[in-house]
């Protein structure tokens, strides 16, 4: 099993940026693909950004594309979120997932095995 522990959200102005870190424990970590989901209040659960085992590809949801940034770092097992320009429409619980049984970037909450608690972006305007 694996356990993910969400860090890096807080409350920001529009167009500002947050760089939100996922951390995961096992040794294992470059094994698995790994996403980013947001959830706002009232709303299902979205997919965000997602990036292949060694990170050389990634995949993006058509409303965050060009403003955010996934990336990995295996030697730490962290996974990060670079969030830029902000607006309040992001304001969410980001969520970080993992899979160890999927070809290429899963895009479903189906997809993915494990779960962490998330962290909370608040965005004013």
């Amino acid at each position: 099993q694996v356990q993910l522990v969400e860090s890096g959200g807080g409350s920001v102005q529009a167009g500002e940026s947050l760089r939100l870190s996922c951390a995961a424990s096992g040794r294992t970590f470059s094994t698995y693909a790994m996403g980013w989901f947001r959830q706002a209040p009232g709303k299902g659960r979205e997919f965000v950004a997602g990036i292949s085992r060694i990170g050389g590809d990634t995949y993006y949801a058509d409303s965050v594309k060009g403003r955010f940034t996934i990336s990995r770092d295996n030697a730490k097992n962290t996974v990060y979120l670079q969030v830029n320009s902000l607006k309040p429409e992001d304001t969410a619980n980001y969520i970080c997932a993992a899979t160890d049984a999927s070809v290429g970037i899963p895009v479903t909450r189906g997809a993915y095995d494990y779960w962490g608690q998330g962290t909370q972006v608040t965005v004013s305007s």
